[in-house]
């Protein structure tokens, strides 16, 4: 359970999340736990699918999945995960937001990077 991670407070030197973040039920409570088991000065790094800004990645983008991934899941037979993925991805924070998020819960020199295109932002602060 990422609100309740089973291990105590400066268990380890890093935490990281890959595409799983926006699956958090409480972002910032999930967030939270995890600094909660970095030592200070340990790494806290997310990974995770974001909406590009600019054309024309966020034409394509907007495409793809407003209207192409939900068609593939009703071919593929579960519409549901297939429209779940786009709504996950559009109500996660913006990478500015998600940094502002990660300082809240206890992050120093919160730092991001876009790649992909703008597609991918991975983040990364340092645990007080």
């Amino acid at each position: 359970d990422a609100h309740q991670l089973a291990f105590p407070d400066d268990s380890f030197d890093a935490a990281t999340v890959g595409f799983g973040a926006r699956n958090f039920g409480d972002l910032e409570r999930g967030l939270s736990e995890m600094v909660r088991v970095v030592r200070p000065g340990g790494r806290v790094v997310v990974l995770e699918i974001t909406t590009p800004t600019r054309p024309p990645l966020s034409t394509f983008f907007s495409l793809w999945f407003d209207r192409i991934v939900p068609r593939l899941g009703r071919l593929a037979g579960d519409p549901d995960a297939y429209t779940y993925l786009p709504a996950s991805v559009r109500r996660f924070p913006d990478a500015p937001a998600l940094a502002a998020i990660l300082a809240r819960v206890g992050l120093t020199d919160v730092r991001w990077i876009l790649t992909a295109g703008g597609i991918i932002a991975l983040h990364h602060g340092t645990v007080r």
